[in-house]
């Protein structure tokens, strides 16, 4: 243990953010945490590694972007 914990939070609004929301959650790692607050999508992702939170977001970005996407198409 390093003694300190890494925690990032990212929100982002959403024309369907429980969709997003649902979508990306099974991809979350034991150390992250997605649910929906105030019409947005919220995310906090905690870890005691530094490389280990960018990676995550990194990851986690991509997969937003890709359920961001089909839950546009699929819902309209």
């Amino acid at each position: 243990m390093n003694g300190f914990t890494v925690e990032g939070v990212i929100m982002t609004r959403h024309e369907h953010s429980p969709e997003v929301a649902g979508s990306i959650q099974p991809d979350n790692l034991s150390s992250m945490t997605t649910g929906v607050e105030d019409g947005c999508v919220k995310t906090v992702i905690r870890s005691e590694n530094l490389r280990s939170v960018i990676a995550s977001v990194d990851d986690y970005l991509m997969n937003l972007g890709i359920a961001e996407e089909i839950c546009t198409y699929a819902l309209h």
